[in-house]
């Protein structure tokens, strides 16, 4: 089963969910998706295993949000989408694909259930 982290090793809480992953015996797949930002494509996949929409994983805090006025219930999935594309720090972390299943694991011990 494959596992995948999209990660920042800049933020606390998505390195604990990478050395939770790591101490529970995966090697997980690790996308620094600020250098490696995933596509819209790979995007809609993970937000379907999560049973989310795209909203659900938006990061508001340090990050161009306001200013792109991202918070009105007007704009469209694609408007979100290219706005992503655009600013990949608009991703909320960390995301875990774990197999069929993936969550936003925050906090951190989210991924306990994940990987249960």
């Amino acid at each position: 089963m494959e596992v995948v982290i999209y990660h920042n090793p800049a933020c606390g809480t998505s390195r604990k969910v990478l050395a939770a992953l790591q101490e529970a015996g995966h090697a997980p797949r690790v996308v620094e998706y600020l250098k490696t930002p995933p596509d819209r494509k790979t995007l809609q996949a993970v937000l379907k295993k999560m049973g989310k929409n795209v909203r659900d994983i938006l990061r508001k805090r340090g990050t161009p949000y306001e200013e792109l006025g991202l918070d009105n219930p007007a704009l469209t999935d694609d408007q979100i989408f290219d706005a992503i594309e655009k600013h990949p720090i608009l991703i909320e972390r960390p995301i875990v694909v774990f197999g069929e299943k993936a969550a936003l694991c925050r906090p951190a011990e989210t991924v306990e259930a994940l990987m249960g």
